[in-house]
């Protein structure tokens, strides 16, 4: 059984359109599939604020979402989580690595995510999620990820020392040539798959995200994901940053591509 789980709270988002896209994917989720999904926050405008500013705000959407998880997962559900922007993951992968402490996470993004309050230059609360849930600084909302169970899919904007924090901490990188099925599927090992989607990860163009990145993944390419990993060994699933645009033609063409590229989890649960 599918648990359709929706962020609607302000977790650090810089652009106005994500909690939109986030509504908007789990609405078209909800027609196709028969779903009726759990939303949880309240909408806040978006604001270019430093994480020790959107970190409290966000609060008690992120507990939300823990406990959402956590509910999810220990019912025996696969959650499908639509997320507005990937720092919701501080909250929802220590509870995925409690739950599941062999897990491999996929994290698919453009980004490593492996800043922290001290290499940060940019003061963005994205840009440190993974480092948190691996444990090298605290949230609030616990850790527990071994980093040698992570892996960074797409991924191809890192900077210099965060860079350096990844390669200490032992996260493996597949650069978004080297993403296959195969590639992918032989990182994860047999174990319980997390997967987590950025879209930025995508080459420009395929879905609207913010900091996007040339030279990215194809839909293609996480539709093969999707296809590969077994679904008795799919724990759950995060879809996250989807900017919506103000055009409807364009929204529906994005979604189209999105749910294309994980209905075999849908399809499958």
């Amino acid at each position: 059984m599918i648990d359709l789980i929706v962020s609607q709270g302000r977790v650090a988002d810089r652009a106005a359109r994500m909690i939109e896209g986030a509504a908007r994917t789990a609405r078209a989720v909800e027609e196709r599939y028969g779903l009726s999904a759990r939303y949880i926050g309240t909408p806040a405008p978006a604001v270019t604020d430093d994480w020790t500013e959107s970190l409290p705000q966000a609060r008690e959407t992120l507990l939300g979402m823990a406990r959402a998880v956590t509910e999810s997962l220990d019912s025996g559900n696969l959650p499908i989580l639509l997320n507005n922007t990937c720092s919701v993951s501080l909250a929802t992968l220590p509870v995925v690595a409690q739950r599941y402490p062999d897990a491999v996470v996929l994290y698919i993004d453009a980004h490593g995510d492996f800043n922290t309050p001290v290499t940060t230059d940019t003061g963005y609360l994205g840009g440190m999620v993974l480092s948190g849930a691996c444990g090298l600084w605290d949230s609030g909302h616990g850790a527990g990820l071994k980093p040698e169970q992570a892996v960074l899919v797409g991924t191809r904007d890192v900077d210099p020392v965060e860079r350096t924090l990844i390669e200490d901490a032992g996260v493996r990188i597949i650069p978004p040539s080297q993403t296959t099925a195969e590639s992918v599927l032989a990182a994860t090992d047999g174990a319980p798959v997390w997967i987590h989607i950025d879209w930025d990860v995508m080459d420009p163009g395929a879905v609207p995200a913010d900091y996007t990145v040339p030279d990215g993944l194809l839909p293609a390419q996480i539709r093969a994901i999707f296809d590969a990993i077994p679904r008795e060994r799919l724990i759950g699933v995060e879809l996250a940053e989807f900017n919506a645009p103000m055009d409807e033609e364009q929204i529906q063409q994005a979604l189209a591509v999105i749910l294309d590229m994980v209905s075999p989890a849908l399809a499958a649960a």
